[in-house]
């Protein structure tokens, strides 16, 4: 592989970053691992991390509701403290697993271009105010680098009305592909226009590349409408099938078609192989 750092590509003018998700830069990553977080904030990457809330109302970097799908322990994630988690690894990878307070101390450290996603993985009951405080005592002066996204539109709002400062961003993807397909689409760019422009006032939406693709293809440029609202947009979660070998003819056809749609972001757990296959299309 030549330089590529899997940070961003280019088209048209346009240039459009690679966020790495659940902290890989490439598929065979463990998951949320911390020497790879600290390769993006070292390199001013776009990265993303699901955040889970724990017993003491901090949270820690996991997607799953129960410990024992991704680290050494057991029972809900829910129901431990930072001092039981601190004793567990992760069972890929065999790292210690990263809290919310570990985030806080190394974000300041972070090239200034980094940014990280915090993907709430619970709603508003189940974090609290407790958890409200934690997230406002760790995090309100580091706006510059963080973005949270739920899919809890009160938790949102509920940041946002602590953190004002704090990046904010919104995934209305299930509604709107329900509504292409049953209602068309009027009633899509309907709803996507009323939801970039209500309360929680996000910056960035984050769209499925497939849908993205399919209403282009009937018409609709739903990434011109976000754009229009001074919307950031990211397109998610698109994996080349083959790592090694680059883009399939179909593959490149389907890329370039959503490249030519000018996405600010584009998801993909294998940033590196992105990079390097767009750039051996589309070299001289």
């Amino acid at each position: 592989m030549s330089d590529c750092q899997g940070l961003a590509i280019s088209h048209a003018g346009h240039a459009t970053r690679l966020k790495w998700h659940r902290l890989r830069r490439r598929l065979d990553d463990p998951l949320f691992s911390a020497a790879v977080m600290k390769d993006g904030f070292r390199l001013g990457a776009s990265v993303e991390l699901d955040l889970k809330v724990r017993a003491d109302g901090g949270f820690v970097v996991l997607h799953d509701d129960v410990l024992e799908g991704e680290t050494t322990g057991q029972g809900p994630v829910r129901d431990a403290s930072a001092a039981d988690l601190r004793k567990l690894q992760m069972k890929v990878g065999g790292e210690a697993l990263t809290l919310s307070e570990d985030l806080a101390d190394m974000l300041p450290t972070a090239h200034p271009h980094a940014l990280l996603q915090f993907d709430m993985k619970d709603d508003l009951a189940s974090i609290g105010e407790r958890g409200l405080d934690h997230l406002t005592g760790h995090f309100r002066h580091l706006g510059q680098h963080v973005i949270v996204s739920a899919s809890d539109l009160d938790l949102i709002l509920a940041i946002k009305k602590r953190m004002p400062d704090l990046r904010r961003g919104i995934d209305p993807t299930d509604q709107l592909v329900d509504l292409l397909h049953g209602e068309g689409l009027s009633a899509v760019e309907k709803a996507l226009i009323a939801d970039i422009t209500g309360p929680t006032e996000p910056e960035t939406i984050y769209l499925a590349w497939p849908l993205l693709l399919d209403a282009a293809r009937q018409g609709l440029d739903m990434i011109g409408i976000c754009h229009n609202h001074g919307k950031i947009v990211d397109a998610w979660t698109y994996n080349l099938r083959d790592p090694a070998q680059g883009f399939s003819e179909g593959e490149w056809q389907e890329f370039r078609s959503l490249m030519a749609l000018r996405p600010d972001q584009i998801t993909t757990d294998e940033p590196l192989a992105t990079e390097q296959a767009w750039a051996d299309r589309t070299a001289p």
